[in-house]
């Protein structure tokens, strides 16, 4: 049977922040050993047995800054297959997606692996093992969830109860799934043996999702399928990506796929597995990936401490010290530094509101920005005038835009540049500069083979991102 693995990349992971924002999500974050989650993901999925694809239904925004971080650890050139979202819309809309699209390339046969783009599995043979019995029972008709043995009880999950009396081969019939307990009952859930944390994985044939989808979520099933039908394609070579139609994608209910289906369907079995496996679901988890020193501690980055205990500090721009703390969680980062008690790490999200609802950007960019030609870092914003760092990919291209309301002075710091500026076309090398008045087209090319870098002084009156109009662009960001 053929093995897809579906990397559902859509969380923002409000939790982590100031390090995860909506344009830097969750699976971007680096971990301790230099990788992060979505590299940890892809290559998880990509070592197992059969696999023909590899599909990843992510954010639109996104698409360029995955490709990158795949083709970092991707030696041996998978087939890869996109679904970009104009918007999220849970998780139910996006497996229907994917099982859509894989009927029609694969067929109702093919088999399904979902996975978060932001989890952390650390035993890869015993996640090799719970995905060969997943597959055995999905070609039996079951939807397969992975059920986590709990090691604690935790109140932070949803739990997955097993029928103690239906065991299947490798696994068991689900009798219910539960909500997130309180306390004495996460308790007696882990006493009893036969309750496991839903992981959020799945695997099911093509076929048989879409069966179970069409008889109790029909609603859901017909609107996705609007969408594609709708939505534009391009394929090459092992390559294949679909632009979700914003429009038509709208209609889509928003819900989970544990309450459109796994919730309500009664083909649905959990294979009970250790994997070492982690949500990454909030500053404390993340701390518990370095080493604690005799204190307690656990330290990223330049740190000093005096008289202090069961700390976490993540600051890898500067020098950070503690003296005479207990039970804090530090990260800093250029432009937000977070400091909170370790037993307040879930209200972190709070913060995210706040800067939301009072439209402060920092819940939404870095001072340093990706783009799909490479890096832009904000160094100094004033009255009327910003100056940033740009660095563009060799071989790559800004879009051909203009602005109103501000002019630009670019200086060439290394690599060189050809540019458009309005009638002329130019060539700059190290320390050779142009001006671009508003108004005027222009565009940026780094034709040479390593990274070019400039600082570019805008001026003007509005120096807003969105001042920006498009007239040609390689990654398809022009509106007609």
């Amino acid at each position: 049977m053929e093995l897809i693995p579906v990397i559902m990349s859509g969380g923002v992971g409000s939790r982590l922040w100031p390090v995860s924002r909506e344009t830097h999500p969750k699976p971007f974050m680096q971990l301790p050993g230099g990788q992060n989650l979505i590299q940890k993901t892809f290559l998880r999925a990509s070592s197992l047995d059969g696999v023909v694809e590899i599909l990843t239904v992510t954010n639109r925004e996104l698409l360029f800054k995955t490709e990158d971080e795949y083709r970092a650890v991707d030696r041996a050139h998978h087939s890869l297959s996109y679904i970009l979202e104009p918007f999220g819309r849970n998780t139910a809309a996006a497996v229907a997606a994917a099982a859509l699209q894989l009927l029609e390339t694969r067929g109702p046969d093919a088999c399904m692996l979902v996975l978060a783009a932001d989890h952390l599995i650390k035993d890869q043979a015993a996640f090799a093992t719970a995905v060969a019995n997943a597959v055995t029972l999905a070609t039996q008709g079951w939807l397969v969830t992975f059920g986590i043995k709990p090691t604690y009880p935790e109140t932070g999950f949803g739990y997955i109860e097993a029928d103690a009396f239906n065991k299947l081969a490798g696994g068991q019939k689900v009798a219910r799934f539960v909500e997130k307990p309180n306390l004495d009952t996460a308790k007696a859930y882990v006493s009893a043996g036969n309750y496991y944390w839903n992981s959020g994985m799945f695997c099911f044939r093509v076929g048989t999702v879409l069966d179970e989808l069409r008889a109790h979520a029909p609603d859901v099933v017909e609107a996705v399928a609007a969408t594609l039908e709708a939505s534009r394609l391009s394929t090459g070579k092992g390559y294949s990506c679909r632009a979700l139609d914003a429009e038509t994608f709208a209609n889509v209910p928003d819900i989970s796929i544990d309450y459109a289906l796994m919730e309500r369907s009664s083909k649905v079995a959990t294979i009970p597995c250790d994997i070492g496996w982690s949500d990454i679901g909030s500053w404390n988890a993340v701390s518990e990936l370095t080493h604690e020193d005799e204190n307690g501690n656990r330290f990223e980055g330049e740190v000093l401490s005096h008289a202090s205990r069961n700390n976490y500090v993540n600051s890898e721009e500067r020098l950070t010290a503690l003296v005479g703390v207990e039970d804090l969680l530090v990260v800093d980062t250029p432009d937000a530094l977070l400091i909170t008690n370790r037993a307040h790490a879930q209200d972190v999200k709070h913060i995210v509101q706040q800067l939301k609802s009072g439209g402060h950007t920092a819940h939404l960019l870095h001072r340093t920005v990706h783009r799909p030609w490479g890096t832009y870092t904000t160094l100094e914003n004033g009255e009327r005038f910003k100056i940033k760092r740009i660095v563009v990919k060799p071989k790559a291209s800004l879009s051909l835009q203009m602005h109103h309301h501000r002019s630009e002075h670019w200086i060439v710091v290394s690599g060189m540049a050809v540019v458009i500026n309005d009638q002329q076309e130019l060539m700059l090398n190290t320390n050779e500069s142009t001006f671009i008045r508003a108004g005027h087209k222009h565009r940026l090319q780094n034709p040479g083979v390593i990274d070019l870098v400039l600082i570019e002084v805008q001026s003007g009156d509005y120096l807003g991102e969105d001042d920006i109009v498009r007239f040609e662009d390689n990654y398809g960001r022009v509106d007609n």
